[in-house]
């Protein structure tokens, strides 16, 4: 008895003519997709221990502005307030130079690295916005008297 398939017929369809000549070092392609640059660093973000001691800061100073306001709370009330109001602004100014430091920047102006110029009208509309929002809070400490 012979082992093999029967009536002449190969077992296995013949596939060589249905699959791509292949070339010594693999399949060849006929169309070459561009190489892509990919950074092999981890992006540069604000760590969990640099924003503790800012966000804390600036509850504080949040606290001990709003609660004189808001109460009135005698003479001392004023004192407290500016008080407040200087440590949430040392809060926002450490957050920004943290923010800074790991290559964040305000909407509006350009990256440190970029050489570009920052336009005028954005530098000049938040000092207006800072002006405003110190001026505002300066009048309100001034009618605690």
């Amino acid at each position: 008895m012979e082992a093999g398939p029967r009536n002449g017929q190969p077992a296995v369809p013949d596939t060589q003519d249905d699959a791509p000549r292949l070339s010594p070092d693999g399949p060849e392609e006929e169309t070459v997709t561009p190489e892509v640059e990919v950074e092999l660093r981890p992006q540069r973000r604000l760590q969990i221990w640099q924003l503790a001691p800012i966000v804390m800061l600036a509850a504080i100073g949040s606290l001990m502005f709003a609660f004189p306001l808001a109460f009135g709370t005698g003479d001392g009330g004023a004192v407290v307030a500016m008080l407040g109001l200087l440590i949430s602004c040392c809060a926002a100014g450490w957050g920004m130079m943290a923010a800074r430091r790991v290559g964040h920047t305000w909407p509006g102006l350009p990256s440190r690295s970029s050489g570009e110029r920052p336009d005028w009208r954005v530098i000049a509309l938040y000092v207006t916005v800072a002006a405003g929002l110190v001026a505002l809070a300066v009048w309100r400490v001034a009618r605690l008297r």
